[in-house]
């Protein structure tokens, strides 16, 4: 059971696109490990069937008794689901293909847009003193990324700098729009970050250029450019900042997560 009366100083942020191959879990681990990395404690709640973030910090799919699906459906208590990272101070709840059945069965559910968010507020949450947790969505609009809107504090959208990057942005803001005004009404938009930027390229720029004149400063200063080391950590199941510290890929996103908890900071004065 959640206790409403909880009031602690965790962040929770749904990193959502209803499109796949944007970097959705990409963003996921390594805005996590950069923010742990700043001394931060930081959970992941894998959302996503197809268990990437899991794989990605080194999860065992043989190590996933209990997942996200339990979280939802069982009503077990969440430190029971919590698994740790080679990461220190960063943990996961991971995923696995049962969680595709999950749409499913939540459809009878009368509380089907708010099991997450009852997870998330148990009455012994404050002792996990997490600062944040990114939750990890499908891509999807389903009722798993509605049940993260729902728990969440905010949304940070992927976006590909590539085009129709823009296409698709309509709908998801819908979304938001009708979660705010039917369970959620405190769901801001955290920011829009681009993605596999190339500054050598024209059509990068053309996006950067479109997303800042139509979305303005929900756009966040940082890019995520296009980089091999990036690209290459999830076969080492370790964020690419424990792969390649020097690399461009780990300065953004160093650089992404220092935005976010100065907007934390900001929104605390």
């Amino acid at each position: 059971m959640s206790d409403p009366t909880r009031t602690n100083d965790t962040k929770i942020v749904a990193v959502v696109n209803q499109k796949g191959g944007v970097g959705k879990t990409t963003t996921t681990i390594n805005l996590a490990a950069s923010m742990v990395a700043e001394g931060l404690r930081v959970l992941i709640i894998d959302l996503d069937p197809q268990g990437n973030a899991s794989t990605g910090l080194g999860i065992d799919a043989n190590a996933r008794e209990l997942t996200t699906y339990e979280l939802l459906l069982e009503d077990i208590p969440l430190g029971d689901v919590i698994q740790k990272t080679q990461t220190v101070g960063l943990e996961i709840v991971p995923a696995t293909v049962d969680l595709s059945s999950a749409d499913i069965e939540l459809m009878s559910n009368e509380k089907r847009s708010f099991l997450l968010h009852d997870a998330l507020r148990q009455p012994l949450m404050d002792e996990f003193e997490y600062d944040f947790i990114l939750i990890d969505c499908p891509p999807s609009l389903n009722l798993l990324t509605v049940n993260a809107m729902v728990a969440a504090h905010s949304v940070l959208v992927p976006l590909q700098s590539e085009f129709f990057a823009l296409e698709g942005l309509s709908q998801l803001m819908l979304t938001i729009r009708e979660v705010r005004q039917t369970a959620n009404p405190d769901l801001r938009i955290e920011g829009v970050v681009l993605t596999m930027y190339d500054a050598r390229n024209n059509l990068s720029q053309q996006v950067e250029s479109d997303a800042r004149e139509n979305l303005g400063d929900i756009v966040f200063q940082t890019k995520i450019p296009r980089n091999v080391r990036v690209s290459e950590a999830p076969s080492f199941a370790m964020p690419v900042l424990d792969y390649d510290p020097t690399s461009k890929g780990a300065k953004a996103y160093g650089d992404l997560a220092r935005e976010v908890i100065a907007k934390k900071a900001k929104l605390k004065v």
